[in-house]
């Protein structure tokens, strides 16, 4: 099979590429350093022309008000695209609790994404992934105050990216889900404990306060941020990504 993965040099898109070529499929990636941007338009119809599976994992620049913008465009570009080339089956990865967040705008761009992608007249599969934890350091960075960083007790479902990208090309090799798959780590914390076995392992001189209004996870209702039902539960604990 022949897949292009849009913004697949980036952490969970080369991670994807490697894993399907290995499967011994043709994966190319694609991406703004390689000529390809979803903005605007160039080089999309080429990027996809053959495909059999296009992967999206392009990302907004921002988290704020512009992210809307972004993902419509981009979607409506890439859709566009992959109509033009007879393309059968199309990969998003987005959020788990992405359409339960009304307090974040970026929550609200993504399930504008998903939205779109389900409009959009080509067979689909949409990924959710849980918080990576390769995101730790700069969620704990956010709400740092000299030596002390202050965090919500949010749940939090920690998920390795190598985790999510065997997930995103799994997906892809099958038949297209036409709805939604969910992944997340093994492992349920409170960002606020996550924070504290961080730096428990990681010492840097700061310590973790508890604080429900801090930060972009304090507009989290319970439990959104974690999976629910048949979702697929990855190997990689955090303890033994952290060492």
């Amino acid at each position: 099979m022949k897949f292009a993965v849009i913004g697949g040099t980036g952490l969970i898109g080369s991670q994807v590429v490697k894993k399907l070529n290995a499967a011994g499929h043709e994966a190319v990636p694609h991406s703004m350093s390689t000529g390809v941007d979803v903005i605007t338009g160039q080089g999309l119809e080429e990027a996809v022309a053959e495909a059999d599976v296009v992967v999206n994992l392009t990302n907004s620049p921002t988290f704020d008000d512009a992210s809307p913008a972004f993902f419509r465009t981009s979607m409506d570009n890439l859709l566009a695209a992959c109509r033009k080339g007879g393309v059968g089956h199309v990969v998003i990865l987005s959020i788990v609790g992405t359409d339960q967040v009304p307090g974040l705008v970026y929550y609200q761009a993504k399930a504008l994404q998903e939205d779109i992608l389900k409009a959009g007249r080509i067979p689909y599969s949409i990924v959710r992934a849980t918080q990576f934890m390769e995101f730790m350091d700069a969620v704990l960075s956010w709400t740092t105050d000299g030596e002390t960083v202050r965090l919500p007790a949010t749940p939090i479902q920690p998920i390795a990216a190598q985790d999510v990208s065997d997930t995103v090309a799994d997906v892809a090799l099958g038949t297209p889900l036409n709805g939604t798959l969910e992944v997340g780590g093994p492992d349920v914390f409170t960002l606020d404990e996550l924070g504290r076995i961080t730096l428990e392992a990681h010492p840097d001189g700061r310590t973790v306060v508890t604080d429900d209004t801090a930060g972009m996870f304090a507009a989290v209702p319970g439990d959104v941020l974690t999976t629910k039902g048949d979702a697929r539960i990855a190997p990689t604990h955090y303890a033994d990504w952290l060492s």
